[in-house]
């Protein structure tokens, strides 16, 4: 049967980032193409209070949910498990055909799956999984342990590329899963591993009497403008696309780099409690975390001056509101998506909204998404020179918009909600 009352758990949009974006979208579509009846259910804090960051949107004025009949519900704190209690509670009582949990971050693995657990006793209710990733990034000795307590019960499980679905079958070797990418559900007792995409994002759109050209002009971009969008992480990285933009700028000089976003790692003002998190999650790091460089010392925008690329390199290093989204994809000619992992990428399909093409590393799904020559080119990864010669063909080569314009279409809500639900 078709389910018709479906909740969200996942960061509402008070929450920065691509997996409150993702939440919203996902809400929207579910509402729009899926005739569903739809709730989120959100947490109140998402990490355990050490953790030194602000992860609130205290930045966008615009509510990306009116008009749509879509409620949240924030009620779970990490650290608070009286508040898990009473997600498993409100959740049961509102009675969904279907829970979908938003998966990005081991460490939630311990709230929600207790949540989850709470939530076999009702065998009517599918539980799915949306896998933005499946261990974390920095991985640590908890991640295996807080992957398994999340993952454990669910039902369907949401890849968005094929070495997450392997990673997942790693994880639980005890567990049979079918794969499948027509939305059918496996009939045999096992778990169902759905392959999907990274939906585009329809939450920003381009700005028809938007004037590029003077945008351009203010912020002092050149004729040819690559963009790095989104926090400013060492997995992302920036250090490979300032490092390959310099060999760019040997060989010509009408090209721009505009690095827009925040420091992941530097939101809090200089207090006595800012300092003191840090001090304790430096040593629970330090604990736990196998590989022993710190994220917070990760400082690529320092090469701008190394390098000495301070007339060619535009720095927006701030949160952006959703309403100034636009502008920064607008002046683009190619997003850079220079990743070290396999993490699927947000910024990669708000991209495809603005018909933008996308330079990124062979890493991951991006060998599924991008089709060289067609909508963006492929680099290897940790490869400077290679990533240099990608900019130079986008340049030499321009990608037609219009194929962009059809990979937007084939990524689309409308597509995902269709094999989600299985119609």
């Amino acid at each position: 049967m078709t389910p018709r009352r479906i909740l969200i758990f996942g960061p509402g949009p008070r929450f920065k980032g691509g997996i409150a974006n993702y939440t919203v979208s996902l809400a929207r579509a579910l509402k729009q193409y899926g005739n569903a009846e739809v709730h989120i259910v959100s947490w109140t804090q998402q990490y355990p209070s050490i953790i030194p960051r602000d992860f609130f949107d205290r930045e966008s004025r615009k509510d990306l949910l009116e008009g749509t009949g879509i409620t949240v519900k924030y009620i779970t704190n990490y650290n608070n498990p009286f508040s898990w209690k009473s997600t498993y509670e409100y959740i049961r009582d509102w009675n969904p055909d279907m829970v979908i949990f938003q998966w990005a971050i081991t460490l939630q693995g311990f709230p929600i799956g207790y949540i989850s657990k709470k939530l076999t006793r009702h065998k009517e209710i599918e539980q799915v999984f949306v896998l933005h990733n499946v261990q974390q990034k920095e991985a640590s000795r908890i991640d295996r342990l807080g992957t398994r307590c999340g993952l454990k019960y669910g039902h369907t499980f949401v890849v968005l590329s094929y070495p997450n679905a392997r990673e997942l079958q790693q994880m639980f070797p005890e567990l049979k899963f079918t794969l499948t990418e027509n939305g059918e559900r496996a009939r045999d007792g096992s778990r169902t591993i759905l392959k999907l995409f990274h939906p585009v994002y329809d939450i920003f759109t381009p700005h028809p009497d938007f004037d590029a050209e003077k945008f351009k002009a203010e912020l002092g971009l050149k004729k040819h403008v690559f963009l790095f969008f989104g926090f400013i992480r060492k997995y992302k990285g920036l250090h490979y696309a300032i490092r390959a933009f310099a060999r760019v700028v040997q060989r010509r000089k009408d090209v721009s780099l505009l690095i827009v976003g925040e420091s992941f790692w530097k939101t809090l003002p200089d207090t006595f409690s800012a300092r003191l998190k840090k001090t304790l999650f430096c040593l629970a790091q330090t604990l736990l975390v196998k590989n022993k460089s710190n994220e917070q010392d990760y400082r690529p925008l320092q090469l701008i001056k190394q390098l000495h690329l301070e007339k060619d390199v535009v720095v927006v290093n701030r949160f952006v509101p959703n309403e100034e989204v636009y502008k920064y994809f607008q002046v683009a000619d190619a997003l850079l998506n220079f990743y070290t992992t396999s993490a699927p990428s947000g910024v990669e399909s708000i991209a495809y909204n603005f018909a933008l093409p996308v330079i990124a590393t062979r890493v991951g799904h991006y060998m599924e998404t991008i089709q060289e020559g067609y909508n963006g080119y492929l680099a290897q990864p940790g490869n400077i020179e290679s990533m240099a010669e990608q900019m130079i063909r986008l340049i030499d080569h321009p990608i037609d918009r219009n194929h962009v314009k059809e990979t937007a279409r084939k990524y689309s809500w409308e597509n995902y909600v269709r094999l989600l639900l299985n119609r």
